[in-house]
């Protein structure tokens, strides 16, 4: 029995969740070992209690189940294959790492196109569907920016921002994947196929949703979490108080990634979200590419062209190897000195005077109690 079938047909089982088939996973690398697996094994998995290890082993015990949902599993492939898509599961190496890494990281996914090297740099470029010329020229200039430094724009092929993202990559040369909530076959915001072709031909269509299922609202907010988890950092370039792209930046937040945000107008509902989102604190304003290239370093380091050219106040290049070892493992949530001790291998008296030099360099700061954050 292949391993990605098995898998497929996991997501059958009602109450079994991306985040508990991760647990699953963790507990028995071997997918398979899941069949022999019996109910007091299965209910020692964290996230899964008694009645739902019962559910699991009388699901795959029972051979009519477990071949109905195989049989089920095997329909969905040939469905794929039938639109040119094929299946991406957890367990395959080619799954995205930083995607892999969230909570509840979707255990398959449905692929329309090619999927971007895993090592490159993914950037979320998400906002408002009534999006302002401003908005737009934003998202075409940055995202310009981003391509040119090799890139990966991520989206939802919402209208609005998200379209204006996925264009601008495309027209600049660069790599585009379009997150979707429905399945990879049903392109919601582009029926008529003018922009989705050109999608799939430099990068890709994704779901988690089967082929052949229908929309329905509760799919965005499991759509924005994939955006978020994908990419290395979220940019909401347009956006009022409320709307899925703040829901991708929260996402973002929780996944740990670093958020930015456009400031707009004090006078425009469509900067409402994005003025807020940096008024508190959770996101670093972006005037231009590089606020975003300094913040995420470490990702692009090894995957900017030749060509590129950072302007000389670049923050990191004014840091020493030990200083970008420091900053590389912080983050804006506090963390004790033992902990970088710890993670950087320095005795904490060096350790020390190389965050006072970040503190002079204002790229972090220093808490109560001998804690740091980054700025």
């Amino acid at each position: 029995m292949e391993k990605s079938m098995l898998l497929l047909a996991l997501t059958l089982i009602p109450g079994i969740g991306p985040s508990r088939i991760k647990a699953l996973i963790n507990q028995l690398p071997d997918i398979i070992d899941v069949l022999q697996a019996d109910v007091e094994e299965l209910k020692t998995i964290p996230g899964i209690g008694e009645p739902l290890a019962r559910q699991i082993h009388d699901f795959l015990a029972h051979s009519e189940t477990r071949a109905s949902a195989l049989n089920t599993a095997e329909e969905q492939i040939a469905a794929l294959h039938r639109c040119n898509a094929k299946l991406l599961t957890i367990l395959d190496p080619d799954y995205p790492p930083l995607l892999k890494e969230i909570y509840d990281p979707p255990p398959c996914l449905f692929i329309r196109g090619t999927m971007p090297d895993p090592h490159t740099p993914g950037i979320a470029v998400v906002g408002t569907r009534k999006a302002s010329p401003y908005g737009k020229e934003c998202t075409e200039k940055l995202c310009q920016g981003l391509v040119s430094l090799g890139a990966v724009i991520f989206s939802g092929m919402a209208y609005g921002i998200d379209m204006t993202a996925h264009l601008a990559a495309l027209k600049h040369g660069g790599t585009t994947v379009a997150v979707l909530a429905s399945g990879v076959d049903t392109i919601y915001t582009d029926p008529q196929g003018k922009v989705w072709p050109k999608i799939v031909e430099h990068g890709a269509l994704i779901s988690e949703e089967w082929i052949g299922s229908s929309l329905s609202p509760g799919k965005f907010p499991k759509r924005n979490r994939i955006i978020s988890g994908i990419s290395a950092g979220t940019l909401v370039t347009e956006s009022d108080l409320k709307g899925g792209a703040l829901i991708t930046a929260a996402n973002a937040l929780e996944q740990n990634r670093e958020v930015f945000a456009v400031p707009g107008s004090i006078f425009s509902r469509s900067s409402r979200g994005t003025n807020r989102l940096i008024q508190q604190g959770q996101a670093k304003a972006v005037m231009c590419v590089e606020d975003i290239i300094t913040e995420l370093w470490p990702h692009f380091a090894n995957t900017l062209p030749e060509t590129a050219a950072l302007p000389p106040d670049n923050l990191y290049l004014k840091l020493n190897d030990h200083e970008r070892a420091i900053l590389e493992r912080m983050t804006k949530e506090p963390v004790h000195i033992d902990t970088l001790a710890a993670e950087t291998g320095m005795d904490v008296s060096s350790l020390l005077v190389h965050l006072f030099e970040l503190e002079l360099k204002t790229a972090i700061m220093q808490m109560p109690e001998q804690f740091f954050r980054k700025i």
